[in-house]
């Protein structure tokens, strides 16, 4: 016969408020994506240059794709930088 375990104590779950994110494009109608407009499109890249995801942005995927698209045509005009340089 074979010994019976007693359950796992559980661990008291974590509580924690999940904030649902949204794409800055799709709600506020007024704002568009736009390469010549370099302060908007430095809200969605780092500070090393590289551009956030959207799983961090939380932008939907159409804008993520037309906000990749504008930073790079800003960055082959030089209006962003490609990469920050490190000194």
């Amino acid at each position: 016969m074979t010994p019976v375990r007693s359950p796992r104590p559980q661990r008291p779950q974590k509580k924690f408020f999940h904030r649902r994110k949204f794409c800055r494009f799709c709600t506020d109608s007024n704002l568009k994506i736009d390469y010549k407009d370099p302060h908007t499109l430095r809200d969605f890249v780092t500070e090393r240059g590289k551009i956030m995801p959207r799983r961090i942005t939380g932008n939907c995927s159409k804008h993520q794709r037309a906000l990749t698209l504008a930073v790079k045509r800003a960055r082959m005009i030089a209006l962003l930088p490609f990469a920050v340089s490190e000194s």
